[in-house]
């Protein structure tokens, strides 16, 4: 039996739970490619199911964290014809399915993958799969931004945030992002037209008349968005709503809901081709050892970072 290296968790709870482990290297069926992981992502939902289980599908442990990988395929099972050995592609990985992307190799469907975009190293593109997809698949499949719309993109420093202010502005709109004090160079460094920061005044009162609000932040943030909204718009929450605030917007007639991102490869050609263009870019603020996971998943829940965290494997 092969053996790679790879973190996992035996028990929920905080970063420390974390270790490096021998596992079984996975092996690819028909169908499938085996990819040598140069560095993954680091997500939200990566250290909130690390917390507590999530069931059916997270309680066996351990557990491998992650789903955004960029890498090297090693070896194509029988029958792949899109990538062959030695390809570098990048990818969300069987999201929200247990993936594993935290370790040295993954097997996935070679759907689940785009090539590399050129110009970029593995850090760069792993950083963009599950971000990038989530702001492309809110703006292009539930809300169709267009040019001279006005978008209000909540968490806007953050992984999806910036991402998400990049692909508004490729769209033509006009781009409103909330984020800390300390932050808004960096998301008017993205593209951002107006930043509030949400700590010293209510985005509430400061921001009217928006055709789109892209929320990742949840809690109030889907009750007090709606008076933001002009008649015909819609929020696209990544988070979660009560029945109470679905019911709200019912009353409202405007449009509402929450949506999780797929996998997407055609998406992801578009992607890697926008970065290739120098049209979009992750940025990466801090790059973890493999080893390291822990200290990445203790920064990202503390939120002292902007854009994204990656490990390097």
């Amino acid at each position: 039996m092969c053996v790679m290296r790879a973190v996992t968790y035996r028990s929920f709870g905080e970063p420390d739970v974390l270790e490096i482990a021998e596992v079984a290297r996975p092996v690819p069926q028909a169908h499938e490619v085996l990819v040598r992981v140069r560095a993954a992502g680091v997500n939200p939902p990566d250290w909130k199911l690390r917390r507590v289980p999530y069931p059916p599908d997270y309680v066996d442990l351990p557990l491998t964290p992650g789903w955004d990988i960029s890498g090297v395929v090693e070896e194509a099972g029988e029958y792949v014809g899109r990538f062959k050995p030695g390809d570098e592609v990048f990818g969300m990985v069987d999201f929200p399915l247990y993936a594993g992307a935290y370790a040295e190799y993954v097997v996935a469907r070679p759907r689940q993958f785009a090539r590399k975009p050129d110009g970029v190293d593995h850090v760069q593109a792993a950083a963009l799969p599950m971000p990038a997809l989530t702001a492309w698949q809110a703006f292009e499949d539930v809300a169709e931004v267009t040019a001279g719309q006005r978008v209000l993109v909540h968490g806007a420093a953050g992984g999806v945030g910036h991402l998400a202010v990049q692909l508004a502005k490729l769209r033509g709109a006009y781009v409103i992002g909330t984020a800390r004090a300390a932050k808004h160079a960096f998301v008017q460094g993205v593209g951002a037209d107006e930043v509030i920061d949400y700590t010293a005044v209510d985005f509430a009162r400061a921001v009217s008349d928006v055709d789109v609000v892209l929320d990742m932040v949840g809690k109030d943030y889907p009750a007090r968005s709606l008076p933001v909204l002009r008649p015909g718009g819609a929020f696209i929450g990544a988070a979660g709503m009560t029945p109470e605030d679905v019911a709200a917007y019912e009353r409202a007639g405007l449009r509402s809901g929450v949506f999780i991102v797929e996998p997407d490869h055609a998406a992801l050609e578009s992607i890697a081709a926008l970065v290739a263009e120098g049209r979009l870019a992750a940025h990466v603020d801090r790059v973890f050892p493999l080893a390291e996971a822990a200290k990445a998943h203790a920064l990202m829940e503390g939120g002292d970072f902007v854009g994204k965290l990656v490990l390097e494997v």
